[in-house]
């Protein structure tokens, strides 16, 4: 049985970038037939795009600027395609900004991360991606299929539901974040429950610390880590050789300073640029806000591609949460449903392996309950997730610019 997904994997580093500089030019001038593409790209001769310096003359498309494309020319901005039986499904993501699935067997070419993570076709896979308006779970629904796995549509949350399919499945693999992986195995310990089917694990959409990884190792649980957006599918993934990730197949990845279209130095840190040649819906350099930096040389696993050294950070003050972007705009608009409050500043935080969040908020008002009550209410209502709020005296906040504070650190 072959360690890898298929021969492309093994190419020579050479062919494979001239295989995706020889069919950039086409992606370029399919994109450019979008009125959005067109007005962003300018004039540009497709044709002439085949180097990574001509790639690099292009300007960038910000991901944190697609809501705001997308709310003035419904419902991609004109950066896609505008008849919508072009797709299969239609997704909703925090913004909000919206996805349409192709219709192909792995869309979101994700079925490489999870073959390199160990799935394979006698595997059942519990699916935590939420299922639900945006597209995770469709995601690795797709890949696991596409590897020859049974799915277990599952979803987040729910864990008495969770163990009831866990004890009647025996699932073998998991997909989700690994937040929600740790909560699933503490609260199993907690209630006696056995969830010891689950042997691998890929994991994404928060941090996946070496302490994190190794706390599943010891419960006999194998996690590799993929890293992906809505937008662009899965970029990268970790393999055996745990010495990075691998760039996917089909995808241009850059690294550049952030704030420009800039390439940075192999090696140095910037953050990450992706184009895809996908003929239905191309994209073309658009800056996902994650840092990252290139790696030298090839990984130890055998497959050629380039390789990434992780997520490093944001580039800029969104910050994902479990899985979930949260937006300087968001706690703009918690500050204008709460006009009492003044200064906010969302902060966030690890805590016993998980992501937590608090918000905290300048007003005169002295504590109470029911007020913070219902901006709690608010902040779940805004951003899709749970946090604390603690009201803190005028000027008490750092002046220093800063709506999302990210304290996160990774051992």
């Amino acid at each position: 049985m072959s360690e890898f997904f298929d021969e492309r994997e093994t190419r020579d580093p050479q062919a494979r970038e001239a295989d995706l500089f020889a069919r950039l030019p086409a992606a370029l001038a399919r994109a450019l037939t979008f009125p959005g593409w067109a007005k962003h790209l300018g004039a540009v001769d497709a044709k002439a795009v085949t180097t990574r310096q001509a790639l690099a003359a292009l300007p960038v498309l910000r991901k944190s600027d697609l809501p705001g494309l997308h709310a003035a020319a419904p419902p991609f901005g004109g950066f896609g395609p505008s008849e919508l039986s072009h797709f299969g499904r239609l997704f909703t993501s925090p913004g909000p900004i919206f996805e349409g699935e192709g219709t192909g067997r792995d869309p979101w070419r994700s079925a490489r991360a999870l073959f390199a993570a160990g799935f394979r076709k006698t595997d059942i896979v519990l699916n935590t991606f939420a299922y639900h308006l945006t597209p995770g779970g469709f995601m690795m629904d797709h890949a696991a299929r596409a590897v020859g796995c049974a799915v277990i549509p599952a979803g987040p949350g729910n864990t008495e539901q969770q163990f009831e399919v866990i004890r009647a499945f025996s699932p073998t693999a998991y997909a989700g974040t690994p937040d929600f992986l740790k909560i699933l195995l503490d609260q199993a310990d907690a209630s006696d429950r056995d969830v010891s089917s689950i042997r691998k694990a890929s994991v994404g959409g928060a941090a996946f610390p070496r302490s994190l990884q190794e706390a599943f190792t010891a419960r006999g649980i194998e996690g590799y880590q993929s890293y992906g957006t809505a937008d662009v599918g899965t970029v990268a993934y970790e393999t055996s050789a745990r010495d990075g990730l691998v760039i996917n197949e089909d995808i241009i990845v850059e690294i550049v300073r952030p704030g420009t279209g800039d390439p940075v130095d192999e090696g140095e840190i910037g953050e990450v640029v992706v184009t895809t040649l996908d003929p239905d819906h191309p994209v073309i350099r658009i800056a996902l806000g994650d840092l990252s930096a290139i790696l030298p040389g090839l990984s130890p696993c055998g497959r050629t591609g380039q390789r990434i050294k992780g997520w490093l950070g944001r580039a800029d003050q969104t910050a994902k949460v479990k899985g979930m972007f949260v937006r300087p705009d968001q706690i703009a608009e918690i500050g204008k449903r709460h006009p009492e409050l003044r200064r906010l500043r969302l902060v966030v935080r690890r805590a016993n392996e998980l992501d937590m969040m608090e918000l905290k908020a300048e007003t005169t008002m002295s504590h109470d309950d029911t007020f913070v009550k219902a901006v709690l209410q608010t902040l779940q209502s805004v951003t899709k997730l749970k946090g604390t709020v603690e009201l803190v005296p005028l000027g008490s906040l750092p002046n220093d610019g800063k709506v999302i504070a990210d304290e996160r650190t990774y051992t």
